[in-house]
């Protein structure tokens, strides 16, 4: 599918999909899941299966609401009213702050096996250039994103199509190497395997979000209808794909005991399969990964507040946009916090701050996706959208859509719930301000 110089296509949307789901993180995946045993790789299936429903959903409601920007927000607002919608956009805006700072301590991570000065665990590392070299990174993506959607899609292509290289060679690869041995005992978790599927599932989950990517910035999407549905379905299986191989291929070469002491099991892979010096191959696509994924959810930090000071629920400044239509001060603004928020990783006193910053951004990643699946089942009943397939998968996929959420909501944590549900709380006071000023300025509107 060719779009237009002004839009998304297929394939750049599937790449966002794809771009923004794989981050650095699931490089390290494999490790947390060892000491469970091999019953993790049903937690995988149970998480994909999960996102399969949540997928459906976002592909149904971008078909039934092709020109809502801003995705969750849009249908959350559709479905639920002003109110509802801002509480998903504002908890949902402020976990990407959060989730891109931790993605570019990530990205400077990745980059520490290149160069020490950049690696925590040496003592040649220097808290100063990894800030410095964060910063880079930050305001590298955000001055590409500036260029127009067409410009940021075509980096995120790239940069999915490189971070998968890696990735591939070992979930493939790597299964030329596989010692059966190392896949017992199947549980190791000291619990049920019921209990075990559910712990690693609940790990796991959070190598699926960004499955709603693709809806964010539908306006700028070509036929969105059909593209972003389409983009959303082929990023969920090239990215289950990828995981479960992944996995399965790591589990079968690296015997347990080693693999759940590794900070590094996909570079350990690589070294099995291509001999000394491929562990740079993994070190390499976890860089690339990182900085696709910041690259991607750039993009999306200017578009979900655009979409609401579109509908005059946020401050006007984040619909201003520049001649290639980019919702510029959004991204500004919101990379002005992301700077910020990096850089107390790196200085002493602000390093706990900073971890309980990514505990309140949990929820907020996944009540977008609970409001999502509700509004689906109500937008199906409109009168406007009962030719939009049955009744009876609507229902049926919407539920488990819904049950799958809360069930991740709730395996987020106690604390991440109560403090979550707290910065949500801490929104609706900004609401009332923008309410009354939305008042105001109609008021004077009619005056006038």
């Amino acid at each position: 599918m060719t779009a237009p110089k002004n839009k998304l296509g297929l394939w750049t949307s599937t790449s966002l999909v794809v771009g923004n789901m794989i981050g650095a993180g699931v490089f390290l995946v494999p490790a947390a899941m060892a000491k469970y045993g091999s019953v993790s790789l049903l937690g995988w299936v149970f998480a994909a299966i999960g996102t399969f429903f949540l997928a459906k959903v976002f592909s149904r409601l971008s078909k039934m609401l092709p020109h809502s920007t801003g995705g969750p927000y849009a249908y959350a607002r559709h479905g639920f009213g002003d109110f509802a919608g801002f509480l998903v956009a504002w908890g949902y805006w402020i976990s990407i702050i959060t989730a891109n700072a931790a993605i570019v301590i990530s990205f400077v991570s990745a980059l520490g096996a290149f160069f020490p000065a950049l690696d925590s665990s040496r003592p040649e590392f220097s808290p100063v250039l990894s800030v410095l070299t964060g910063l880079g990174a930050i305001w590298t993506l955000t001055s590409i994103n500036m260029l127009g959607v067409v410009t940021s899609g075509k980096v995120q292509l790239a940069t999915t199509i490189l971070k998968l290289l890696p990735l591939v060679v070992i979930a493939f690869g790597g299964l030329f190497f596989i010692h059966e041995a190392n896949f017992h005992p199947f549980n190791s978790s000291g619990t049920s395997v019921a209990g075990a599927i559910e712990t690693t599932a609940a790990i796991t989950m959070f190598s699926f979000v960004g499955i709603e990517s693709a809806t964010i910035p539908a306006s700028s999407v070509e036929h969105p209808g059909k593209t972003i549905s389409r983009a959303t379905m082929l990023g969920l299986l090239v990215t289950t794909i990828v995981y479960i191989l992944g996995s399965v291929s790591i589990m079968g070469i690296i015997p347990a005991g080693v693999l759940k002491n590794s900070s590094t099991p996909y570079a350990l892979a690589a070294t099995t399969i291509l001999g000394k010096g491929a562990g740079y191959l993994a070190a390499g696509g976890m860089a690339i990964a990182a900085f696709g994924a910041l690259n991607g959810w750039t993009l999306i930090l200017g578009q979900t507040p655009y979409a609401i000071a579109k509908d005059r629920l946020f401050p006007a400044v984040f619909a201003w946009q520049n001649k290639k239509g980019v919702p510029y001060m959004g991204i500004i603004i919101g990379s002005v916090f992301v700077s910020l928020f990096m850089s107390m990783n790196y200085t002493k006193g602000l390093v706990e701050q900073f971890k309980f910053l990514m505990l309140l951004a949990t929820l907020c990643t996944l009540v977008p996706y609970l409001f999502s699946a509700a509004a689906y089942i109500i937008t199906r009943f409109d009168k406007k959208y009962l030719h939009s397939g049955g009744w009876a998968s609507a229902i049926i996929i919407g539920s488990l859509a819904f049950a799958y959420s809360l069930w991740a909501i709730a395996g987020s944590g106690q604390e991440s719930v109560y403090w979550g549900f707290m910065l949500l709380m801490a929104g609706i006071p900004f609401y009332v301000w923008v309410l009354y000023k939305k008042r105001a300025d109609a008021g004077e509107h009619q005056q006038v």
